[in-house]
């Protein structure tokens, strides 16, 4: 589904990225796991057209997105979850999410990824006329959950969905994205929590200072002495 070969992204002199490729399959969770810093949300910013690769490529079902714009990688079935949510603080719940839903015309359609959203976030629904900025930081991070979804999305990129998050909170939101998981929903996961990440991940890559220094499955990862030591605080 997603083939990310040798990108290299660079802010002014500094190379945040160095030569990165992984792949995701269609269905498949994936995480990159790695410290603040070390490039994480930069692959998923490239990925969604945000930022220019220098060098490199990135396919999405075998077709090449150098030339392709942000809006239009949306419009191909991408959709993103940012770091800090970024919700509209003055819209309504339902209004956000109707935000989500813009570039899909059919009506009937709309209704039907309401209902879904408001099946997987209860809490959205009994508060669906109150405004995004008065929900809790949990509950914003639902929001733009449920939001990314109303778009119908071939693949939904979550970047450090439980930064800043009361532990109850982290709980939940990755209750949902194991939920997402087993409904086949393709997702890629830029995670600092490298525990809740592998746990919840088919396979999984580790980053640092720009690079891919290790991947396998997650389950093995999470066995790894190096990733134990550095991520899962083991010895």
């Amino acid at each position: 589904m997603l083939e990310v070969r040798q990108i290299e992204v660079s802010y002014g002199e500094f190379l945040a990225l160095k030569g990165v490729s992984f792949s995701v399959k269609e269905g498949e969770l994936v995480t990159i796991i790695g410290a603040n810093g070390a490039g994480k949300s930069t692959i998923l910013r490239a990925i969604m057209g945000l930022v220019r690769c220098r060098k490199g490529e990135i396919l999405f079902y075998g077709n090449p997105l150098t030339e392709t714009s942000a809006h239009q990688r949306a419009r191909l079935g991408m959709s993103m979850v940012p770091e800090g949510r970024r919700i509209f603080p003055e819209l309504t719940v339902l209004e956000n999410l109707l935000m989500g839903a813009y570039r899909l015309d059919d009506r009937r359609g709309i209704q039907k990824n309401l209902e879904r959203v408001f099946g997987i976030f209860p809490i959205l629904k009994e508060r669906q006329n109150q405004i995004g900025k008065t929900l809790s930081g949990g509950e914003q991070q639902m929001l733009a959950i449920a939001r990314a979804l109303m778009a119908q999305p071939r693949m939904i990129l979550m970047d450090e969905v439980s930064l800043g998050l009361m532990p109850i909170y982290v709980e939940e939101t990755f209750k949902v994205i194991d939920q997402l998981h087993r409904e086949g929903v393709t997702i890629l996961l830029v995670e600092q929590n490298a525990r809740k990440a592998l746990a919840t991940a088919d396979r999984g890559y580790v980053l640092e200072t720009g690079e891919i220094v290790l991947s396998d499955q997650a389950e093995r990862l999470a066995q790894n002495p190096m990733v134990k030591k550095a991520y899962l605080g083991g010895s």
